[in-house]
This record gives structure tokens, sequence and C-alpha cells, in this order.
């Protein structure tokens, strides 16, 4: 079946997050994409929407066994339907793991520039960020071992939050780096979250690791968060699942989600996410080559047009990571800049720790028009941006 990624759909009277911007502005921000969902997707709720009764909804095997088929027929990971548990997103899954299986003033390990609402599940809850911080050296990122070392050793850290693949860097982690994050957390008493909600959204030719394939201390030390969500953008119909190989683990996050009272899904969260997981593989696949053309535009234009921005190399995600070192002022007032004056909304790499106040995130989810008209912004904002500091001097 072919896939129309190039049909511009207007989402504005959508009550979209995204789109609840003045008429001239174009939001290239959340990660939320301009793609309407598979056709097979919007097919299995039109007749659940058919039947026109919205009660009380369980969680069938069904479910369970179209999760486990994707990621053994996609990821190659065998996992027990049982390890399954529902909750209604990524995040509000993270905000209950902290709380239960961390106590107040304990320290959660993060690694920035990390996915910005990391920080808020940590500190909303009264606990306290550890940042081991990724080393940015020509032009890519890499874990600081022996800083990742010294703050698991710690007798306040209880927890890890991994992001794999990362937001917004775009990393894959590779089966090596992630073995040795799971050796140390397991030594040290540190138990690990890992979010996989991008895990479907990499690079043709390339594949994640699922962290708890990589061995059985990764499996029994670590809570999965995944969702059908980013990959079919379905954030708006609040449905995803943690995964927990560890049975006494798995026990202490159904009482999280249940407590929480974020374990029971809507009436189309369960239909929605059997679609995607049993009928989406020709339309993922189609997208996948859509959004690495994107990127590969993005690449390209900023070396001719804008070259003092730079595109960080990625191979997940379609969240690009704008390096803005070379240019003349501060990032975050640029990011403002952008956003007054050409309309281009952006989000500030300053949100997201670490070095990213000289950084930018750009997605690219959108059709190639759109893309070029946020490119042409970009150019002619950080043009004038560079202009104006000057004359300010």
């Amino acid at each position: 079946m072919a896939y129309n990624f190039d049909k511009l759909t207007d989402r504005r009277s959508s009550y979209s997050m995204k789109w609840e911007v003045s008429e001239q502005e174009l939001p290239m921000w959340v990660a939320d994409m301009d793609f309407e969902t598979a056709p097979e997707i919007t097919e299995a709720l039109k007749r659940r929407a058919e039947h026109g009764i919205f009660g009380y909804t369980v969680v069938p095997d069904v479910w369970r066994e179209a999760i486990t088929g994707w990621w053994e027929r996609r990821h190659g990971f065998v996992m027990d339907k049982e390890w399954l548990v529902f909750t209604t997103g990524v995040v509000p899954a993270i905000s209950s793991a902290v709380r239960k299986l961390t106590a107040v003033g304990e320290n959660v390990l993060v690694q920035p520039p990390v996915y910005n609402i990391f920080f808020n599940s940590i500190r909303n809850n009264g606990r306290n960020v550890l940042e081991n911080r990724l080393l940015y050296k020509a032009g890519t990122y890499q874990i600081d071992w022996m800083d990742l070392e010294r703050k698991l050793s710690e007798p306040q850290t209880t927890l890890m939050i991994l992001c794999n693949p990362h937001n917004p860097i775009g990393s894959i982690w590779t089966r090596e780096e992630l073995g040795r994050i799971g050796e140390l957390c397991a030594a040290n008493h540190v138990r690990v979250i890992s979010d996989e909600i991008h895990c479907d959204l990499t690079d043709p030719g390339y594949e994640y690791i699922p962290f708890a394939s990589v061995s059985e201390v990764c499996a029994q030390n670590s809570v999965t968060c995944i969702a059908p969500t980013k990959a079919f953008n379905l954030a708006g119909l609040q449905t995803a699942a943690v995964m927990v190989p560890g049975e006494e683990l798995r026990h202490k996050m159904e009482r999280a989600l249940n407590t929480d009272e974020v374990a029971e899904p809507n009436a189309f969260a369960i239909e929605a996410a059997i679609a995607a997981f049993t009928k989406g593989d020709g339309w993922l696949d189609a997208l996948r080559g859509y959004l690495a053309d994107n990127k590969e535009t993005v690449r390209n234009f900023l070396k001719t047009e804008a070259p003092d921005v730079s595109v960080v190399p990625s191979h997940a995600t379609y969240l690009l990571w704008l390096d803005c070192r070379k240019i003349i002022g501060d990032v975050s007032e640029l990011c403002r800049y952008l956003r007054s004056e050409t309309g281009l909304y952006l989000s500030a790499g300053m949100a997201y720790g670490g070095n990213g106040r000289e950084f930018l995130r750009m997605n690219t989810a959108c059709p190639e028009e759109r893309l070029m008209d946020g490119l042409k912004r970009l150019k002619k904002g950080v043009k004038s941006y560079e202009d104006y500091v000057a004359e300010s001097c």
C-alpha cells in the first residue's frame, strides 16, 4: 500500500497542543508528528467508534500478544506476555516508578542533555537529580564512564532513568554500552528505568537494542517503558506499557500504576495499540524512509545555506539536535528571536540540561513542503539574529 506523507493536514482546529500557536507561526518543537496515523489504525478506531458504547475497558491477551509479537518480529526480543502491564503513558509510568522505587531525598541519575520531563518526574516528587553529563567531542556524544561509575556508587543513588534511543541527541546505544550500564547499576543496587518510546523510529538499516535483551542482569534489574504513541502519532490516545521481567519488580510497578490510577485504558487505547503492532509494519517502514529523507534534507540545507548551524549525527528519532555554537549571541535568545521574528517555533536546548544551552531541537516529522518552510525561516532568522547581535555590540 502506498502512503502519502506529503499531505498537509490542517491541525489548527483539532485542539492540538503543538498547533496552539498564532496564524503565522510554524511549530517544530514538541515530539508530535504532522502525519496522519496509519490507515489501518484509523479503520480499527472507526470500527470501535461505530459500536457506540464506550464503557470501562479491560486489557485482553490479544493486546499482550500484539506487543510481544511486534518485539520479536521487529527487534528480535522474545518477551513473556506476563511481563507486560498497561499504563496510560510513559511519563506517568516513570513518575510512578520514581515514587515507588525510591525514597524522598534519594538520587535519580539521568544523562543530560536528555528529555526535559525526566527532571520534572524527579524534582516534583522530592528526589534529587543526579547528572551524568554526556561528553561532547568532535561533534558527537559519549558516555562519561568514570563519572557514571562514581555517581552510581553514591549510597543515595537508587535509580537511573535511561533514554534508549536517546532524546534529544538521537543516539542508539550499543549492546556493549547498555551491558556496561546494566552491570554498573546492578553492582551498585541501582534500578534502571529504560524509556524506549522512540525505539521504532530508527533510520532504515539501523536497529535499537532493547535494554532488557542484553543480559539477564539487565532484564531482572529494569523496567522498560514502551508505547506505539511516538512511532504511530497516537499520543492523544494515552496508550503505553511497562515491560518488567523481574517478578518482584513487576509487582511493585503494578501496585505503583494502580495506586496512581494510570493502569486502566480508555475505550480506544487498546484497539489502537493492537492495530499498530499487528498491522502497522508497512506504514512504519515507509515512514522511516520518509523521515530519513527529511533529516538528510536538513543536513544538506544547513551545509550550504546556514553553515553556522550543524546537525549532531544520529540514527534515531525524528528530532534533530542542532549545534549552534558558531552563532554569535545566546542560543536561548536566538530561539525566542526565531519565533518572534520568523514564526519558527523550535525547542531551546537549555531545557535538556548538560551542554544544551548551545543547541536547538528541531522536529522534522512533517511533510517536505512544511520542512522547507521551516528551514527557510531558520536561515533567515539566524542571519537576522547575528546582524542584530553585531549591531548591539
